[in-house]
């Protein structure tokens, strides 16, 4: 700092710094996306028009859903998109971009009809204009290596519009000490954006669309917290870079900065670097790891012979005053380890930044303070120190808040600044995040470049492979090192132990997906959380990986089989193999790496990963065998069922639909059992053991809101089913179902994966089981002709008697996902526009039934139907055993 001015306070002291005279400092400050003037009160972001801009206005996914990535039509979008923001810092640069695809439009026919028949509109879709896929990406570099840096962007063209005078946003000082070799490398010009401008915007954007962005961070315990975003403001943004500044945030460019102090980042690392000798920030912060503050602080118990000061609710091993033991020591500061003197430095920084903070949110009575900027980096101790300050000093009134991509923030406020970026009016469901190997650290080392294409990964890891270096994903770090802590505020989250890089959070690439919608038929959207098994028990975190690593060799076996096995294939599939292990390492040791962690992101990620490695669905060969297979002996099925009274033939449908889930590849227990018999002979046995009553059985209740009862009941003017598996599970169980409800004058609509997901049916693959099933049924051929379904090529019936065909529609629509599971805050258009007049909703299978939503309630009658396939789980959820049934009912909420 240049020194206090006249005017002003010592609270009041601006943490601004002046890169070009001080290079101690300018790291913190650059990181920290300190402020460069003080912005006054209601300051808005200047929007600038210099490049043409991403307009999502109208967008609507288009294409082929059974391809790697969703594909986003954007109408009103020029070819021209402002692909590009940076924050360059001192010692980092942040990097977001925006990327496209081009790709033909699919003539979908079954979601052609879909969305006439839902009213589903994309609005005045210009197909002259490319199909965008809209992803944005958080990338960093080290200053240092900045050509890196100019490389990347030129390998990608991030920086080419039509004209000759393009120009990026950036923000930070390096947005002006570079702005020369921009123009020189690259041949375009730096617009300058202010800091606090995109500090804020960054944050604001973040927290109202991010559903796992902020967390707090205690004794080395993450916990995300839930925000309701029209409860978002005011709130305290407390931007620690060589100074701190706080800034209360009253909506979208409505911000001023209230107060701050000239203790901050700068003051940890020069008195750090005066007294330990230390080189860098980084080394600072390590040394503190290994600290024992006890040595040199003077504690509460140092004053009172070791015993607390209970009555005013001190205890002993609270610091009294920081460095107070050197006053009464002979020793000079050779004789104190550094890793102390750095401990007591970050701790006597950290509480009076914590403690002024909570006294200024006090005072404007604002209830939520986040923490930000260079000083964090996502460093457990900083934020514990922090964190126990809040707690300390508000009695545990307040909490301190930390934000997972608080490194790029700045960037993306700069990327924001432009006229029309197209983030404003996004919605926390269009948003997916997605962690792909290459994603960076949120803090801690560089490790490289981002990876790039396909062969790069493979090559990537075969590289470290052959070198013995263990991958933690998504990037390559150094082994962990042990280090002893000291200090009463010690993250316990690991006993006593803890990584350097412990807390930091990885970044992945957020998918602007404008179609995806909230399912309208939950009771209560706010309250809806869809996992029912808490990873945050250590115990169900280590089993359920563990049943992943066991089912990977089989998987890999499957994908490979999938394409051909050729020698392309082997190679993508242990690559394939290695990544995934690499994430769940990393997840194991860091639970809270890629945002709060459930069963159902972790079958999500498998997916993910296969897609990644080209590989878009690995049971196909599978799933076409079972499908023949099953079909060959519908016929059969069906004119067993049709000679039942209605009342036997609803219960052995129920029976049916419990009976065929038992084909499952996601199952170890039910692969290991399809080695000892045929699909028809497996699902025959599974039939004969559906003895009543089953482990969760309301099949009565269900029977009689059907009209088998005392009570009368109007018959359900639309179903939505939700299907699982292919083979005998869709075609001997479901289809037999939605027949039943047709014949009944239901209308159907089947909910099918957008993209494969182990055997589970896709949307894609539905029309076509049910034309071959309608081959034999006038009711489903009826029911799929009105619902759009079938072409007269698709099938050939026999000149044979048949039953008047049913006008009543059967439909099918895609969910919007590409997981076993399902998490109905994100599904498709077309599927919440089928929703709208559905008044049953029946949710097939483990995975959409019992790993989500078995404790979800809706607006309508909900039936979850499922055979538990997995025993640890039939204990914890049913207190049952494998195999045994869910026959769950729900009236309408």
């Amino acid at each position: 700092m240049d020194g206090l001015r006249k005017d002003q306070s010592l609270v009041g002291a601006t943490d601004n710094i002046n890169e070009e005279t001080n290079n101690i400092t300018q790291k913190v400050i650059s990181e920290g996306g300190e402020e460069t003037m003080v912005p006054p009160v209601g300051n808005s972001i200047h929007r600038s028009s210099s490049r043409p801009q991403l307009d999502l206005s109208g967008a609507a996914i288009q294409g082929n859903f059974e391809e790697r990535d969703p594909t986003i039509l954007l109408p009103n979008q020029s070819d021209d998109i402002s692909h590009l923001a940076l924050d360059i810092g001192g010692s980092l640069i942040k990097l977001v971009y925006f990327s496209r695809h081009e790709d033909r439009v699919v003539n979908d026919k079954r979601k052609k009809s879909a969305k006439e028949r839902f009213g589903v509109s994309n609005g005045n879709i210009r197909r002259t204009f490319p199909i965008l896929g809209g992803r944005l990406h958080f990338v960093k570099f080290e200053t240092a290596k900045i050509n890196e840096c100019l490389e990347f962007i030129h390998s990608k063209q991030l920086h080419r519009g039509d004209n000759d005078n393009a120009v990026i946003k950036a923000t930070g000082g390096g947005a002006y000490k570079f702005a020369d070799l921009f123009k020189e490398k690259l041949g375009v010009s730096i617009e300058k954006e202010d800091e606090m401008d995109c500090l804020v915007a960054g944050a604001n954007f973040l927290l109202k669309a991010i559903r796992h962005e902020a967390f707090t961070h205690k004794e080395g315990h993450k916990e995300f917290v839930q925000i309701d975003h029209n409860d978002l403001y005011p709130y305290l943004l407390v931007n620690i870079g060589s100074g701190v500044s706080m800034i209360k945030v009253d909506g979208d460019g409505k911000f001023q900065r209230v107060s701050g102090t000239n203790v901050g980042g700068g003051t940890y690392w020069g008195l750090g670097r005066l007294l330990t000798k230390c080189k860098s920030f980084d080394e600072l912060l390590e040394l503190s790891q290994r600290g024992d503050n006890s040595s040199i602080d003077m504690l509460v118990g140092d004053i009172y012979g070791g015993l607390d000061y209970s009555k005013i609710g001190l205890s002993a091993s609270t610091i009294a005053s920081s460095f107070g033991k050197a006053i009464s020591e002979n020793k000079e500061i050779e004789d104190y380890r550094p890793e102390d003197i750095s401990l007591s430095l970050l701790r006597m920084i950290s509480y009076n930044i914590g403690q002024i903070s909570y006294l200024t949110a006090l005072q404007l009575g604002i209830k939520r303070i986040f923490f930000g900027g260079f000083f964090i980096r996502g460093h457990a101790y900083t934020m514990d120190t922090i964190s126990f300050a809040i707690q300390f000093w508000s009695k545990g009134g307040a909490q301190a808040m930390f934000l997972r991509h608080e490194g790029f923030l700045g960037a993306l406020g700069a990327f924001m600044s432009y006229e029309k970026h197209g983030l404003d009016d996004l919605m926390v469901h269009q948003l997916v995040e997605r962690f792909p190997m290459g994603a960076p650290y949120t803090g801690g080392k560089i490790h490289g470049p981002p990876l790039g294409d396909l062969n790069e990964k493979i090559s990537w890891m075969e590289k470290f492979v052959r070198k013995g270096i263990k991958i933690t994903a998504p990037v390559p770090t150094a082994s962990p090192r042990t280090t002893g802590l000291g200090g009463f505020e010690a993250p316990s989250s690991k006993g006593d132990t803890l990584r350097c890089d412990e807390s930091n959070l990885n970044v992945g690439v957020l998918h602007l997906v404008p179609s995806l919608e909230v399912f309208p038929l939950l009771a209560d959207p706010k309250t809806y959380e869809p996992n029912t098994i808490d990873l945050a028990d250590p115990n169900e975190l280590e089993y359920w990986f563990t049943v992943l690593s066991e089912h990977l060799p089989d998987l890999v076996d499957k994908a490979v089989a999938s394409e051909g096995g050729t020698d392309d294939a082997r190679r993508r599939g242990d690559a394939f193999a290695r990544a995934f292990s690499a994430h769940l390492a990393r997840l194991m040791e860091e639970p809270a790496a890629y945002g709060k962690l459930s069963l159902a992101n972790l079958l999500e990620l498998r997916e993910e990963c296969l897609r990644e490695f080209n590989f878009f669905d690995a049971y196909s060969t599978i799933k076409h065998r079972e499908n023949e297979a099953s079909l060959a002996v519908l016929p059969d099925l069906l004119m067993e069922l049709d000679g039942m009274s209605e009342e036997t033939r609803l219960l052995t449908l129920i029976e049916g639909v419990l009976a065929a889930n038992i084909f499952d590849w996601g199952s170890r227990a039910c692969v290991d059992l399809y080695h000892k018999g045929t699909i028809i002979e497996i699902y025959r046995m599974s039939r004969k053991k559906m003895q009543r009553p089953w482990r969760v059985d309301d099949f009565d209740a269900f029977k009689e809101r059907m009209g088998f009862g005392d009570k009368k009941h109007q018959r359900h003017k639309r179903a939505l089913l939700f299907v699982d598996n292919s083979g005998a599970d869709v075609v001997l169980g479901m289809l037999p179902l939605a027949r039943e409800l047709l014949r009944r004058g239901t209308e159907v609509v089947l909910v099918a994966n957008s993209l494969p997901a182990l055997n589970d049916v896709t949307a894609m693959e539905l029309p076509e089981i049910v034309a071959e099933a309608a081959k034999h049924c006038d009711i489903l051929r009826g029911a799929a002709e009105a619902g759009g379904l079938l072409m007269d090529a698709m099938i050939n019936i026999q000149d044979s008697p048949r039953e008047k065909s049913s006008s009543t529609p059967l439909m099918v629509v895609e969910n919007g996902c590409g997981s076993p599971c399902i998490d109905l805050r994100q599904v498709s258009s077309e599927l919440a526009a089928a929703a709208k007049d559905a008044d049953l909703v029946i949710l097939e299978g483990m995975g959409r039934a019992l790993h989500t939503n078995y404790n979800a309630r809706f607006k309508c009658d909900a039936l979850k139907l499922a055979m538990v396939k997995n025993q640890r789980l039939a204990e914890k959820l049913i207190k049952g055993n494998i195999y045994d049934c869910v026959c769950r009912y729900e009236p309408a909420n």
